[in-house]
This record gives C-alpha cells, structure tokens and sequence, in this order.
C-alpha cells in the first residue's frame, strides 16, 4: 500500500519541479545575460496584427459560439464517462450496460432538443 503513495508523491515532486524549471529558466537565463532586454516602447506597445484599431474595439461575439462550445463540453463529458466503461465492459456485466444504455438516452434526448432548437444550424 505504501508503494501506491510513493506513486503519487514522486508524480507530485515532478511536477513541482517541471513547473519550477519552466517558471525559473526564463529568468534564470536573463540574470545571466542569454536573452537580450533592450525594451523600447515600440517594444512594450499592444500588437494587435500590425493595424491600429479604429472605433470601438469591443465586439460582442455571436451567441451561437456558446450554443458549439457548450455542445463541445457535453460531448466530451459523454467520452470521458464512456471511455472507462469501454475498456471494462467484459467485466462489468448487463446491469452497467443498462445503465450507460439510460446515459446514452439522456444525452440523446439533449442533443434533440438543441437540433430542435436550432443550435446545430449555421446561419
């Protein structure tokens, strides 16, 4: 049992160092002097593709972009709940099937009823 803890320790101590050398090599390299730092205000200016921007520079997006993206989530929800249950069918017998069976109705009967509400179609 203890050899599954020091699993996730030595898992937990590479990524505190992973995330150590990535934050502390950039400014590791300019104390020594590798990367250059001549700032300039051409430098430090907003790039925004080469063109300053005329107008008003906030545009509301599309409301249909949060209709995808929320279709998005639930779809890959659905594989992360489906996967595991995939690898493991052999072993978990009929009442999983069923009740992945009822899952599977459910994110039916939601993906109906944003076909019906025409969140699927582009305009």
């Amino acid at each position: 049992m203890l050899v599954d803890y020091s699993y996730i320790a030595l898992f937990l101590v590479a990524a505190i160092l992973f995330t150590a050398v990535v934050l502390g090599l950039p400014v590791l390299l300019k104390k020594l002097g590798i990367v250059p730092s001549k700032p300039n205000p051409v430098k430090n200016s907003a790039y925004e593709c080469g063109v300053e921007t005329h107008g008003r520079t906030w545009v509301q997006f599309n409301f249909r972009y949060y209709y995808y993206a929320l279709l998005l989530i639930a779809f890959d929800v659905l594989l992360v709940f489906l996967f595991p249950w995939a690898t493991q069918i052999g072993s978990l017998g009929f009442y999983a099937f069923g009740i992945v069976f009822a899952f599977l109705l459910i994110v039916l009967a939601g993906y109906l009823y944003a076909w019906k509400k025409g969140a699927l179609e582009w305009n």
